[in-house]
């Protein structure tokens, strides 16, 4: 593959690790910011709102059925203090929530949906410290297969036995691990689970843990305490996360939509910001919210990640600091930009195309008009500047020249008899004046010799 010279997608042919973009939006209990949780309602508005999935409860009735409900004792819901172990189903059937549905049963539920392909479910089985009820797992296998939702649904649990019979009774089910402190994870429990469902505050503390875990071939799935904010969901999508079980599944869609169909990449370079003007730092790629940070010119950065998000490479700078990659450069150095920066360009023919981006191939979004001077505003290349930034968009350094009193006496010129050939720019008009300096300074126009020199008064 042949590696082209110019333009900041050098490096991304030499990128090592890529990422899939995409994470699964969980509605935690249906949709319970709007409707009550963990009904039919609920979850029908979970997935009118974007949610992959519907995460739900799973308790056993006394006369053993899988009922769908967070709580043990159903007060909170139905208003009475009733206990789904201790009641039969059909009284359980007769309570009513707050919209007026009745409390259902897991196989009710999958009747519903049975015929609705779109819909999936997270179960989640409730057991106590000692592994109850012990025929859980064998009722869910049993509803599962009898609906045939083995690929609709996913099991996850606070219990790693509860998760361990699940490998054994439904193995292409996968299972995922509910953890609330690291000293859970072990290699015992990674044998038989499939993720790890993890508190967003632990991965905040252990940044490496997503990565270590893809490293064990584990999803890895946030949950929060379910008061998200803006903050907390910039955070989020800047992690090669799987999943987020969430309270706003609208909210967590909005955010799955802006990141889809982007790329990561790992870099790992220094280089130097090159745009006239300042720029702001966004929290993320996707949503831009700006940050405090910003870059100005000369800056020196480091570059630890790239994102190609809806065609625009962004390169991040920070934790949470995003720029557009186009004036940053890893190639050029100062000294090579400097002779020209204050320096004005003109076009060389009657119309020369401005480019959207610093790259072969960007789609031409204007021109420069003929013998008009442009400012400036940027600059991106290797061994010296191939692209220039103006008010029109890129343009390609070999179709303009640099323009300006580019005499003996000019700090530029100075600057520029320092650099070595291989980064000297030969595309520079010598001003009339300088005529009279050619036949006063032989030294000067020897400087000269290879420039493509054009007289304008």
């Amino acid at each position: 593959m042949k590696i082209k010279k110019c333009g900041f997608l050098v490096f991304i042919l030499s990128f090592i690790f890529v990422f899939n973009s995409g994470f699964l939006v969980v509605g935690h209990r249906g949709n319970p910011s709007k409707y009550p949780e963990e009904t039919i309602q609920s979850d029908n508005s979970a997935f009118a709102d974007g949610a992959d999935y519907v995460e739900l409860d799973l308790h056993v009735s006394k006369d053993n059925v899988l009922v769908v409900s967070h709580d043990r004792d159903l007060s909170r819901v139905v208003g009475s203090s009733v206990i789904v172990s201790q009641n039969n189903f059909a009284y359980l059937h007769s309570l009513k929530q707050a919209n007026g549905e009745a409390i259902i049963s897991l196989d009710q539920l999958f009747e519903y949906y049975q015929n609705k392909p779109n819909t999936k479910f997270l179960l989640e089985t409730k057991k106590t410290k000692h592994n109850n009820p012990k025929n859980m797992e064998q009722l869910i296998a049993d509803s599962i297969k009898k609906y045939h939702m083995q690929d609709r649904v996913m099991i996850h649990s606070f219990s790693a036995d509860s998760l361990k019979t699940m490998s054994k009774l439904l193995p292409n089910v996968p299972r995922i691990f509910i953890v609330g402190s690291l000293k859970r994870i072990n290699f015992e429990v990674l044998s038989y689970v499939n993720g790890i469902n993890i508190s967003s505050d632990l991965i905040i503390q252990n940044p490496l843990l997503i990565k270590q875990l893809h490293a064990l071939n584990q999803k890895v799935f946030v949950w929060a305490e379910m008061t998200e904010s803006p903050k907390l969901w910039n955070w989020l999508i800047n992690n090669d996360i799987d999943g987020v079980v969430t309270n706003f599944p609208a909210t967590g869609y909005k955010y799955k939509l802006a990141k889809l169909g982007t790329k990561k990449y790992t870099i790992d370079k220094d280089g130097y910001y090159y745009g006239r003007i300042p720029t702001s730092a966004s929290e993320n790629p996707y949503l831009h919210v700006n940050t405090k940070t910003s870059l100005k010119f000369l800056e020196k950065v480091h570059v630890s990640n790239a994102v190609i998000s809806q065609g625009k490479t962004f390169y991040q700078i920070g934790n949470k600091a995003f720029v557009p990659a186009d004036l940053i450069s890893f190639d050029l150095q100062p000294e090579w930009v400097m002779p020209y920066w204050n320096l004005k360009i003109i076009s060389k023919d009657q119309k020369v195309a401005t480019y959207s981006e610093p790259q072969n191939g960007a789609p031409k979004i204007n021109h420069l008009n003929p013998n008009k001077k442009y400012e400036i505003l940027g600059v991106n290349g290797g061994s010296q500047p191939y692209w220039i930034y103006t008010k029109k968009g890129w343009v390609k350094a070999k179709d303009i020249l640099y323009y300006g009193l580019f005499n003996k006496d000019s700090i530029a010129f100075k600057q520029y008899q320092m650099l070595k050939e291989s980064n000297k720019a030969t595309n520079i008009v010598l001003p009339y004046t300088n005529i009279f300096q050619r036949t006063q300074n032989f030294n000067f126009w020897k400087t000269y010799k290879s420039v493509n020199a054009v007289i304008f008064n």
